[in-house]
């Protein structure tokens, strides 16, 4: 075959097929019906081109051209922004507040267990001996305690802690599946480290030091590990009562949300990092600091009950649209 040849007879084809790619969304009727025939023709035209060997350039020039008026014969997808516009607004706040009342237990459980311990350290010196020396005990309430917050610049310390939020938030969401045991222990450790803490600064008159350290980032940030804790729980607890739906099948419905959840979280949390690493430990007036700790946990909560709310009732679960409906079975 000459190329030269059979490329001079097809290239107002060829040349054609780009003015109605580059125009695609303003065709008329006519115009789009002439996009699919061109595009099957030169789709052929290319596999003659591509068999003979001769010309790398044209085909490369032709398959790129193929490419473009596929898409624009198939329909293009939804753009990017779209899918994460209806992520943070409908997928992820849904699964949120349908999972609510695991998180807020979560919650309330660990708040108890804190508290407790908290308590219990604040009012026994002995259980206050055993955590450390009384010169290790009032070096952490006077000094490690508030610098721990100032001892690293503010980028780095919020990247630091965004990190080992994130994977703390991980732990209590991915092991959950494992009969909710690894959630409960993530609970429970982070339950007793913070009761650990305020019981003493509390016992050594330090309490609002404690508070004014802990709220500024520590509402949104508890708040979104109680949050992956609560799926966790969830997903531990749909392998052991799957109901009337088989056990595999039950886990994929909860599992499929739980990623939403997952990365919606690093978001959160990467606020609350930058809470902690630019509020916390360098606004000095603790009014304002834990003002800007309360306005961001109220704007979360805010923001799950209505826009989480609204898409829940509009039948959001946070599953994926697009999953197979059934799947092959053997036999």
């Amino acid at each position: 075959m000459e190329l030269d040849v059979y490329a001079a007879a097809h290239r107002p084809d060829w040349e054609r097929l780009e003015v109605l790619v580059r125009r695609r969304r303003r065709l008329t009727g006519p115009e789009t019906d002439e996009l699919v025939d061109l595009y099957q023709r030169v789709s052929t035209q290319l596999s003659v081109v591509r068999s003979s060997g001769q010309d790398p350039a044209l085909v490369g020039r032709l398959s790129g051209l193929v490419a473009r008026a596929r898409a624009a014969v198939t329909g293009a997808h939804e753009p990017a922004w779209r899918d994460v516009l209806t992520f943070f607004t409908r997928t992820f706040p849904a699964v949120v507040y349908r999972l609510r009342w695991w998180w807020i237990g979560a919650t309330a459980g660990t708040v108890a267990l804190s508290t407790a311990l908290g308590w219990w350290i604040a009012v026994d010196p002995a259980v206050q001996a055993a955590l450390g020396t009384p010169d290790e005990i009032r070096a952490y309430v006077e000094n490690d305690f508030a610098n721990y917050y100032v001892e690293h610049p503010g980028a780095s310390f919020a990247a630091q802690v965004w990190t080992n939020n994130a994977w703390a938030a991980a732990q209590a969401l991915i092991f959950g599946v494992f009969l909710c045991l690894p959630t409960v222990y993530v609970l429970v450790l982070n339950g007793a480290n913070l009761g650990a803490a305020g019981g003493m600064m509390f016992a050594h008159g330090k309490g609002d030091v404690f508070f004014g350290l802990i709220l500024p980032h520590g509402l949104l940030e508890l708040t979104a590990v109680f949050v992956a804790a609560g799926v966790g729980l969830k997903l531990g607890w749909t392998l052991i009562a799957p109901g009337p739906r088989p056990r595999a099948r039950a886990l994929g419905e909860e599992a499929r949300p739980a990623i939403a959840v997952a990365l919606g979280l690093v978001l959160v949390l990467f606020i609350s990092g930058l809470i902690e690493g630019f509020v916390t430990g360098w606004v000095h007036t603790t009014w304002l600091r834990i003002g800007i700790g309360v306005v961001a946990e109220a704007l979360f909560l805010g923001y799950v009950w209505t826009l989480g709310r609204r898409a829940v009732l509009d039948g959001e679960t946070g599953d994926i649209a697009a999953r197979p409906q059934t799947a092959p079975v053997a036999g």
